[in-house]
Formats: structure tokens, sequence, C-alpha cells
């Protein structure tokens, strides 16, 4: 087909397109009245990023999602922002921004193709099936001459897909592989199989985590879809407020989103609340995706041991077993999740630098970057929990 056919549009705002429409794109899969492969591409959870003012003037994430159409019919759409800053990304571009200031130009603003303050793998070239090659193009072409257009130095997709990766890279953009920790189901029948697939070692000490961390003195409750109500957001906005102020100085997140969220996304998200003496004490918020779990935000206004590796980890596989899904994705950083079974994954991100000898400077780091990644994954497998032939597996 003709590339002139298509016709990509910049919106500021979700309001302008309709939620099928989008989500056509978006996820597709859901046709068949499953789960979309996750919910953060899904019009409901970008434009509950939006209407709360969670992003939008003030936040330095300002929209600027593309369409593309061809003869009317949109076949490829993106989540695209305008960035003052790289907080919320989790891609880290810090010694980027100062290396090319340091140099004299500046790196803000910038473009961000992700979902704002979510470092959970999916798709970001958001094409109708059968318009893949074309819609991809179209988007990225797209992305990077309204970023020429505009000036900005650089246009970033963060945890996009391998396959998008591939993608962008023979269309001339900068692959980046960096690594986050997830747990891979092994269909397991329950957590007693999933132990016994590891070390006799790291079997006691988990069981011991598990043991102490439910002697916290008081009970568990696994909440989801009806199950939640405004007094457990009321909970969990304080946890999260808690763990928003001593990792990034203010929360990412606003209340209001919370509550947009328990109205336009209770099915897509599982609460797991731990209470003492009738009182809210501690939280993880999940999402479901078609065959991974999310999990994304933790906090608690009391210190129990282990009750943190019970509610984020512990839980988590067990929901993961119980509804059959392939893996969870325990969110950024943390050697500590191997121990628990999450093993280093590699994550996949595109870059496009408009100063060409900054640009070369880039692909060289990201070169040696990959290498090194490499082996720290394997070096890391090798010295995981699991039975060395577990190992031998994965790698």
């Amino acid at each position: 087909m003709d590339q002139a056919q298509i016709e990509v549009q910049v919106l500021d705002s979700l309001s302008h397109i309709a939620a099928a429409e989008w989500d056509n794109c978006a996820c597709p899969e859901t046709a068949d009245g499953g789960r979309p492969y996750d919910p953060f591409t899904t019009h409901r959870f970008l434009s509950a990023l939006e209407d709360s003012g969670s992003v939008g003037p003030g936040t330095g994430w300002q929209p600027q999602y593309l369409t593309a159409y061809l003869d009317g019919l949109l076949v490829g759409a993106a989540p695209l922002y305008a960035k003052s800053h790289s907080q919320g990304e989790y891609i880290f571009d810090h010694n980027w921004a100062h290396a090319y200031e340091r140099a004299g130009g500046h790196y803000y603003p910038k473009l961000q193709m992700a979902v704002p303050f979510t470092p959970a793998t999916g798709r970001r070239f958001l094409v109708r099936p059968g318009y893949e090659t074309i819609g991809q193009s179209a988007l990225v072409q797209g992305a990077v001459q309204l970023a020429a257009k505009h000036g900005v130095s650089s246009l970033h997709v963060t945890f996009c897909t391998e396959d998008e990766a591939k993608a962008g890279e023979q269309m001339g953009l900068l692959h980046r592989v960096t690594q986050q920790f997830h747990w891979c189901n092994d269909s397991y029948a329950d957590f007693s199989e999933f132990l016994s697939a590891l070390s006799s070692r790291k079997r006691k000490t988990l069981r011991k985590e598990r043991e102490q961390a439910n002697r916290f003195g008081g009970h568990v409750s696994i909440l989801s879809g009806e199950e939640l109500k405004p007094e457990h957001w009321d909970a969990f906005w304080t946890f999260y407020q808690d763990t928003g102020s001593r990792k990034w100085g203010s929360p990412y997140l606003t209340r209001e989103f919370f509550h947009i969220a328990h109205n336009s996304m209770a099915d897509d998200m599982v609460l797991v609340l731990a209470e003492r003496n009738g009182r809210p004490v501690a939280g993880a918020l999940n999402f479901i995706g078609r065959d991974t779990l999310f999990g994304r935000y933790w906090g608690c206004i009391e210190h129990h041991p282990f009750l943190h590796f019970e509610l984020c980890y512990y839980r988590a596989i067990d929901l993961a077993i119980a509804h059959g899904l392939k893996r969870v994705e325990a969110g950024a950083q943390g050697e500590h999740k191997l121990a628990r079974g999450y093993l280093p994954t590699q994550t996949h991100s595109l870059h496009w630098v408009a100063d060409p000898g900054f640009s070369d400077a880039v692909a060289r780091y990201l070169e040696a970057e990959r290498e090194a990644v490499g082996e720290e994954i394997e070096l890391l497998t090798a010295y995981g929990p699991f039975h060395k032939a577990q190992v031998e597996e994965h790698q």
C-alpha cells in the first residue's frame, strides 16, 4: 500500500476518540470476550490517568496520542506524551540527559511512547489486525516527524514487545535491552509444587518467610470486581502515598485515579489486603492480563517481617497458579525477587535521538549495555533458587 494513503493525527485527549475505536487497535484480542493481553493501553486505563489529572498539565506528561487512518479507518494508535523530565518511566536515561546538556543541548522536552508510571511490557504500536506493517511504519514515522517538527531532543518507546523492538530497529530506531524479574508458571498445581522445583535450602527459606509473614496478627483478603469497595481505596491511597513519598518524593497517581479505576476497571484489578485488629495495614494492587498478573503498587502503615514478600510476590504466585496465568510481572528492579523464584527477563525499548553525533554515542553505549545485560541475566539465572535442571530449561 502507498504510505501516502495514511493520515497521522495527534490528539491531546482520548476524549476525542471513541473507546471502542481505540480498543480495536489496543486490544483486538478481546473480540473473543476474553481479557486484553494487558489492560494498560486500553482506552479505560489511559483515560483514567488523564481524567484523574495524573497526566496532563503540571505533571510533565502531556498527552500527544498518535492515530493513523487509512481511508478513514483507524489502523494504528499509540500512547505518546511530551515529557519535561524522566520520572515515572523506569527505563533510565538520566545519564543521557546530563551528557546532552553538558554538551550544550536541551534534553527536555522529549517524546515518550509509553504507559505512564507502568513498567510492564506490552504493545506500544497499537495496530488493527491485518495492518501490522503499514500501521507500525506510520506510527514510527509519525512520531519521528512530530519530534523533528517540534525540535525535541529524542523519542523513546519504552517497554515495547520484543517483536516491536526488532521491527523498530529495522526502521532505524536504536534498540535497548534492560531487565526485570518475572515469575513463570511451569503448569504448577499449587504453591507446594512450585516449591518442589526449588533447591532444598531455598524451599525452606520461602516456607519460613511465608509462615512468619502470616503471623502478623491479622488476615489477608483477595478482592476484585464487586468485592472492591470505596473504603478499600481509601485505605490503599494511604498506603500508596507512603510508598510514593519515600520512592519518588510525591505520588505519581492522584486519589481521583483510584476512584475512576474503581468505576471503570474493577474487573481488571486484584487487591491483596492485610487487616489487623479491624484495620487495613498493608496492601498490594495487581492488574490482570490475559495470561499475566501485573504487580503494580504496594504500601503499608505497619511493618511486619516478610509481609511485603507475602502480599506482593507469594500471593501473586498463588493467584497466577489458581487462574492458570503464565507469568507474574512484579514491576521494575529488585534483585531480592530472584530468591523468591522471579527470574531475570529481558525488557526492550526503542530510541531516536535528533543529534547525529549523540545518536552515534548512544548506539555504542547500547551495544555494550546489551552485552552486559545478557551476561548478568545468565549469571543471575545460574544463581537463582531453582534446581539445576530448571535453570538449564529456562536458559
